[in-house]
């Protein structure tokens, strides 16, 4: 890979990426670095972290409000899709990615630079999603990942930024790696490494411990237009709104946990903790709603689309022709996904409990066993008998070879 001159640079703040900075001058023979911060939701203040970048070395340190973008052209097709990666995870951190790699690739173009970069290591996921992400939006952008390639420890990066001046508030850092986003948050390392341990109350922040969660329960209702999350509670709000308030809600009663050993597209096994409320949520509330709107075809032939499109996002295809045809297909299944589902948020459980729609496809005449059932049930018996005919067919036959 030949020398870049000026690079773009993923930056959290953090000591790694702000270790990068350094590193890539000195030891990458890079030019210029522009740092990239994201606000998405984190609640972190950016401008402190830009300033943080300016100090560290960076010619230019960005911050772009992303937040509604990350809700709207990445959370919602999500939504609708009901992804859910080994049908528990639903990909709060990994949704972030493919739009940070756009922010970096538009900032490349932008400020005519040669190369992008980020400080992920070799055994994560995140790597692949930026560096596939990045090579389907401006193939011809080099992609640099210092963390990748250094070797060293956390303690080794801090006194290498240490030699160019830089200074780090704590030096004995948090033993838990986390990662946040207005979707959610990721936990990993420490004492979580053992998959045996259970995780500390203090690695939480979204949710509620189960003893401190209300004796009572709360109902929520949210309503979608076309698979879209329009209202909450009959007031109709942005979705990048019924977001917020519905991360307060559920985390008050302890929705939104998840503990589960993840395989990782390296090939690795690892122990992840995630929260993530209001998601998880919306989720449960959309395929309810499906299953009253959908037909049974294309409901259970969806649930294979939804596995498959959770997977792509998981490893990092985003950008790519077989997510593109997925999404086509899932965008015409949700023309009559409209309607209100009702939720029970009570210690850790969310609960579908009603719903409704003017689209669906449940007839309340047809499905009864009182005096107003509207059903012929003499055409049962030709439908069994044609339904069962081939398996008589194989019976017979099966018994006259025997």
């Amino acid at each position: 890979m030949g020398r870049a001159e000026r690079v773009v640079l993923a930056y959290s703040g953090g000591v790694d990426t702000t270790v990068c900075i350094p590193y890539l001058k000195h030891e990458f023979g890079v030019k210029e670095v522009i740092t990239l911060a994201a606000d998405l939701g984190q609640g972190e203040d950016l401008e402190a972290i830009r300033a943080k970048a300016l100090t560290a070395g960076a010619a230019e340190s960005l911050v772009v409000n992303a937040t509604e973008t990350l809700v709207e052209r990445y959370a919602v097709p999500a939504i609708q899709a009901n992804a859910l990666y080994e049908n528990r995870y639903p990909l709060s951190t990994a949704l972030a990615r493919p739009l940070i790699a756009k922010l970096l690739v538009d900032a490349a173009e932008q400020c005519g630079a040669d190369a992008v970069a980020h400080g992920c290591t070799g055994k994560g996921n995140d790597q692949v999603r930026f560096d596939v992400s990045i090579g389907a939006l401006n193939p011809g952008l080099k992609v640099l990942a210092p963390a990748r390639e250094w070797g060293m420890s956390r303690g080794e990066a801090i006194a290498y930024g240490e030699r160019y001046g830089l200074t780090f508030a704590v030096k004995k850092s948090s033993p838990y790696s986390i990662d946040y986003n207005l979707l959610g948050r990721s936990i990993e390392a420490g004492p979580l490494e053992d998959p045996w341990n259970e995780p500390l109350e203090e690695v939480f922040a979204m949710t509620a411990a189960i003893a401190d969660t209300p004796d009572t329960p709360e109902y929520v209702e949210l309503g979608f237009i076309a698979g879209v999350p329009t209202s909450l509670n009959g007031q109709d709000l942005s979705v990048l709104e019924i977001l917020k308030q519905l991360n307060t809600i559920a985390g008050r009663h302890g929705v939104g946990r998840i503990d589960m050993i993840e395989n990782r597209l390296v090939g690795i096994k690892s122990r992840e903790i995630y929260e993530a409320p209001a998601l998880l949520v919306l989720i449960a509330a959309h395929r309810d709603l499906e299953s009253l709107t959908l037909t049974a075809d294309v409901t259970q032939y969806k649930r294979g689309i939804e596995e498959s499109y959770s997977r792509l996002v998981y490893n990092g295809l985003w950008y790519s022709p077989l997510k593109a045809a997925l999404d086509a297909f899932i965008h015409q299944t949700q023309a009559q996904v409209s309607g209100t589902v009702r939720v029970k948020l009570h210690k850790g459980s969310a609960q579908i409990v009603g719903r409704r729609s003017e689209q669906a496809l449940y007839s309340e005449a047809l499905a009864t066993y009182g005096s107003s059932d509207q059903f012929d049930h003499r055409a049962a018996e030709g439908f069994i008998y044609v339904w069962g005919l081939p398996t008589r067919v194989w019976s017979e036959q099966l018994r006259q070879d025997q």
